[in-house]
């Protein structure tokens, strides 16, 4: 039996406005109000709002948070400070990625955990499965709405709404405060798009009043709601991993490049096999790359070498609205994946060059 799509709680809204809903990750979510290109370009320049309401919270608390935290994510959570945020992932047995998440400290006994939406039930079986120290969980993804005001205008378009000083709330931390006249907003200094700016966790309740605050505090710069297609622009210029499309449950985060957020300093779920890789080195990497030719390649084209011999596969591609290029992620034989290295990708049986960068892609 097929689940019913879900819709976020300001869905309504989001049609008001022009928005074009597809089922994304089970919620029915706003894909684009005006164009792709227009919205990406409206966050890099100036300030845009993403309803990413569909975004899973699990708060683990106790005196066993930290531990349950420690052993089933692969960063280490004992450098957090109250007020941080941390970027990380669930590593599973068998080498690949549960899913990757971000973790708030709000107390020394009180953490939440930010997940992709298409992986909510799972994260949440996961989590529960590997809590044998009985740390208490609450799967509180219902009853938060995440707005994500990014772009280099959003302190200043924002800042009327709030007493906290949102040039102060420094990248990946956070504060709880008052936020357009509703107490205990958490405001958090994270985003998906490289931009700068902030993401806004309320109560359902709040939302509507929130959102509608944030676009009349924004009037002056412009602001603009934003769809999930110039989010994947966005964060494909930066060079972020997508859930199901970059990473997902076969590949490592070693083979990722998320040795960074891979911390063997404590054990963790299946960190000696990923130790083991990592001193080993792996056989194929995610590497970032630009089309060197016109062409703009997609997700699971073949990447080749020069002779035509396969080297690889795309994860993830679009033509750079900033750049005006095509851009892309894929995995690579490890020989290839340094930057400067010439590669090919296949569009429509042509092999294109592209060159693999330095993430991210977007410089400057």
């Amino acid at each position: 039996m097929e689940t019913p799509i879900k819709n976020i709680p300001l869905n309504d809204l989001h049609v008001a406005l022009g928005g074009k809903m597809v089922p994304f990750a089970g919620y029915n979510m706003p894909v684009r109000y005006s164009s792709d290109n227009e919205e990406h370009l409206c966050v890099r320049n100036g300030v845009g709002v993403f309803d990413v309401s569909h975004m899973g919270e699990f708060f683990v608390e106790g005196p066993q948070a930290l531990d349950l935290i420690q052993k089933v994510t692969s960063n280490d959570a004992s450098k957090l400070v109250i007020g941080q945020a941390q970027y990380s992932c669930f590593p599973n047995v068998k080498g690949g990625i549960v899913d990757d998440l971000i973790v708030y400290k709000f107390e020394e006994e009180k953490y939440m955990l930010v997940v992709n939406a298409s992986n909510i039930d799972k994260d949440w079986a996961w989590i529960n499965k590997h809590n044998t120290m009985e740390a208490k969980l609450t799967n509180a993804s219902d009853e938060y709405c995440l707005f994500a005001v990014q772009g280099p205008k959003a302190i200043e378009a924002v800042q009327p709404l709030t007493p906290v000083n949102l040039s102060e709330v420094k990248f990946y931390h956070f504060t709880m405060g008052e936020f357009a006249g509703v107490p205990e907003v958490i405001i958090s200094g994270t985003g998906y798009t490289g931009a700068g700016g902030f993401e806004i966790y309320v109560k359902n309740a709040d939302a509507e009043k929130v959102w509608n605050a944030i676009f009349e505090a924004g009037k002056d710069f412009d602001i603009k709601p934003i769809g999930l297609g110039a989010r994947d622009t966005l964060r494909m210029e930066m060079g972020y991993c997508l859930y199901g499309n970059d990473i997902n449950d076969e590949t490592s985060p070693i083979e990722a490049g998320l040795g960074w957020i891979t911390k063997f300093t404590k054990d963790f779920i299946n960190s000696e096999a990923l130790k083991a890789q990592k001193e080993a080195g792996v056989e194929k990497k995610l590497v970032g790359f630009v089309m060197q030719e016109r062409g703009i390649p997609r997700g699971h084209y073949p990447i080749v070498d020069e002779a035509g011999n396969s080297i690889g596969e795309v994860t993830s591609g679009t033509q750079s609205p900033s750049m005006g290029v095509g851009i892309g992620l894929g995995y690579v034989k490890i020989e290839f994946s340094k930057p400067g290295t010439e590669i090919f990708i296949q569009v429509r049986n042509k092999n294109l060059k592209a060159q693999v960068e330095k993430l991210p892609l977007l410089k400057g």
